[in-house]
Order: structure tokens, then sequence, then C-alpha cells
């Protein structure tokens, strides 16, 4: 889940006593307006998007005005503005205004989980202000810390002393970028990226860190997140309904991370870890419905939920039901397996039957007695399944989902339908 811009940035910036620009939002009066650029002489109006969107400044999605006349007509220009990023189109809900703040200096920085190190890790330039995909390698440093003892201020020194920095920008940011990590670790974030910080010159010369931008990513199951009160609307980026049924049912344990790849795809694939989602995700392609990670052992209760709310929305449509993940560490595979078995013999009470083709790979804890409870009630609904275990390489289970849905699209769901007891004809 992503957050940007400054109209929160600054309030969370605010906890741990990080400069920011003063921002105001969409709701500012002309006259508090008037007094806000007589203040500041530049403003800039940004167009406010839930969810992470990038690329605004070079789709001139950001205006910069001096006077009240323009800064109104740009808040017209951009409060509804439509934004195509990639493959995603994103529509603005409101404006916010920000301070332009004097500085010869910018800089980027970010915190992130880094996986080449297994540790939280910082990015600096001191050549912030664009992409940092687009600086040279020797303009950026990247430095794993201790999570235990937190990011130090010998840490930051030596990454701009070794960039070759300016000295009048190192004392400042060695005592303000520590505080990040504090933010970072005590409010369930997994990314803060600051871009650009501004090094504002202030009495006698010394100068200060302003940030300008903002953007973080949090683990909505960390139940740290609460500390910060950010409304729930902050994280809800044009969801659709199955997607935001199941984001309702978020908890303290096991994940419920849904994203709708193709709304008219076959294969209904619920997803357990992260490295099986990419896979799965990548492989099956447009045939796939859903991504998801629904792992983290979730409790029964929860899993029979999560797994109605993809049946009901998915499972009329879908020739496979794959469920598919790598070798759990600690899941209970009997309770999730016995959670789906239960919500899909109860779909199919409630809903009426439909032809499907059940494939399973996994492997964990009470394996067998999870195929048991499966298998039990994939014979008892007609369905025809096949379980592979933690000895099958997952690569190839997904390969055999995919076969499984080329022989329901060539006769297969027919076959099955009439099996079940319904009309073949009608399933063609």
């Amino acid at each position: 889940m992503q957050l940007t811009g400054m109209l929160y940035g600054a309030r969370l910036l605010r906890h741990v006593d990080f400069p920011t620009a003063e921002v105001l939002g969409p709701g500012a009066s002309e006259d508090e307006l008037q007094d806000f650029i007589a203040r500041h002489g530049l403003v800039f109006v940004k167009p406010l998007f839930k969810g992470g969107v990038g690329k605004k400044g070079k789709s001139g999605l950001i205006g910069k005005v001096r006077d009240l006349k323009t800064a109104l007509a740009e808040k017209e220009r951009l409060y509804f503005v439509e934004h195509r990023h990639g493959n995603s189109i994103a529509k603005a809900n409101g404006v916010t205004f920000e301070a332009g703040v004097p500085a010869e200096h910018e800089v980027y920085f970010s915190i992130t989980d880094d996986t080449r190190y297994r540790a939280p890790t910082i990015t600096i330039s001191h050549k912030g202000g664009i992409d940092i995909e687009e600086l040279g390698k020797s303009d950026v440093a990247t430095v794993p810390f201790e999570a235990l003892t937190g990011l130090k201020a010998f840490v930051v020194a030596n990454a701009l002393t070794d960039l070759g920095a300016p000295r009048e920008i190192i004392s400042p940011l060695v005592q303000h970028l520590p505080k990040l990590w504090e933010l970072v670790h005590h409010y369930g974030m997994t990314t803060l990226e600051l871009n650009p910080i501004r090094m504002c010159p202030g009495p006698g010369g010394r100068l200060t860190p302003v940030a300008c931008d903002f953007k973080a990513e949090f683990d909505r199951d960390d139940p740290r997140v609460q500390r910060l009160d950010l409304p729930d609307h902050l994280f809800a980026a044009d969801l659709s309904e199955f997607e935001h049924e199941v984001n309702q049912l978020r908890t303290h344990q096991g994940q419920s991370d849904v994203f709708v790849i193709n709304s008219e795809g076959t294969i209904l694939a619920p997803t357990f870890g992260g490295g099986a989602n990419s896979l799965v995700t990548e492989v099956l392609g447009e045939a796939a419905v859903i991504s998801s990670d629904f792992g983290g052992n979730p409790p029964y209760e929860k899993m029979k939920e999560v797994a109605a709310i993809c049946y009901r929305h998915f499972l009329k449509q879908s020739n496979v039901l794959f469920i598919i993940g790598g070798k759990s560490n600690n899941t209970d595979i009997y309770e999730t397996f016995r959670a789906m078995a239960d919500a899909l013999r109860e779909h199919f009470s409630t809903q009426g039957p439909t032809p499907l083709y059940v494939v399973v790979g996994r492997g964990g804890p009470n394996l067998i007695r999870g195929f048991g409870a499966l298998s039990e009630t994939c014979e008892s609904l007609g369905l025809p399944y096949r379980f592979f275990g933690f000895d099958s390489a997952i690569s190839e289970v997904v390969n055999y989902a995919r076969k499984v849905d080329a022989w329901m699209r060539a006769g297969g769901r027919q076959q099955v339908a009439k099996a079940i007891g319904l009309d073949p004809a009608a399933h063609s």
C-alpha cells in the first residue's frame, strides 16, 4: 500500500520532527491561498491521487504559480485530472498547494528492506530531485544497516563522504536523516522515500534539510500502522468490489493481499506465499483471474471467508480452481484446506454446482490431513482433482494447471458438467 505527497507526508514527518515544506489541502480558501503565496512567493500545485502514482512532473501535472489567479486556474485544471502511468490510469480527487523551498542542493533519500542484504537499507544521493534510476552508480550510495541498533549517524556520514557530497550538507543530513528510521520502524512502514530533500539556507548560512516530496509503503497487516490514525480511504486505490471485500478481512494473522489480473480469466488461483505468487502470476498470464498471497497461517474462519469471497465472484467462470503454494514452515495446511473445502461445499449448496477441475500443489504441516479433507469434498461434489505434494516442482504444477485449463476449454468443461448432472450445452 502506498501513500504519496506532502498533504499526509508532512503530518507523518512531524512525528519525528523532520522539517517539511508547508502545505495546504484542497479545502484552502482564497484568502488562505493569497496569504500562502504572499509568504512563499513560489507555490507548487499538485493533484491528489489515491495510492502511489509516479511521473507526474514529466506528464505536466505539477503547476508552478506566483499569484492567486494562476493558482485557481491550476486548481481547476488538476483537480480531477487523469494520469496514465504504465498500464494504469489514475484519476485525481483534489489538489495540494506546496510552498517552494529555495535551495542550491537537492538530496534523494530512502529506507527500504533489501533482499540482497536481508536488512534495512538506505539509498542516498546528493544529486536528488530527479528519478534515482537516471543517476550514475557513482552518484548513489546503497548501504545496509543493523535493524536492532537502528540507523546511526556514522552510516549517513560515511555514505555522503564516499559520494563526495559537499561538506556543508553533510552535517545537517547526519543530524536529521537518522530520525526517519524511527518513523519507518515504529509505524509499520516497509519503504520511505523523500525526493527531493532541499537544503534550505537559514540564519548564519547553515543549511536545513526540508522534505519536499514524500512516498511510503505500509504493511497493512502490521498493527503499528494504526498508531498513525490514517483514514482508510487513503489506501483504497480504485479497488474492485472483490478486492475491497477481501481487504476488509485484514487481521494480525494471515495475509489477505489480492489484485484482479483479468476479470475474464479462467484459472482461479488462491496462492500462498509471495515467491509462489510471483511465479504463478508470471506463468499463468492472462488465464489467471487474481494475483494473491493468503499465507501467514490464517485461522480457519478467515480462510473460509476469503475462499467464499473468491468463489462467489469468480468460480462460475473458472475452469480450474488452482490452490498453490510452496512448502510452508508454519501455516497449518489442514486448517486452510479444510476452510477452503467447506467454503466450496457451501458455495455449491447455495449457488449451485459449476464445472470445475481442482488442482493443488502444497507442502507443509498437516499436509496429508489437508489433502484428505479437500479430496473428500471434491469426491462428494463429483469434481475431478489432482494433488501434488512438497516433492513436486512448483513450476511443473503450474504448467499442469495450464494444461488442464486448455483441456477444459477444448471440451473438458462439458464432460465435467455432464458428470455432475448439468447440461453440457449450457457450459460450452
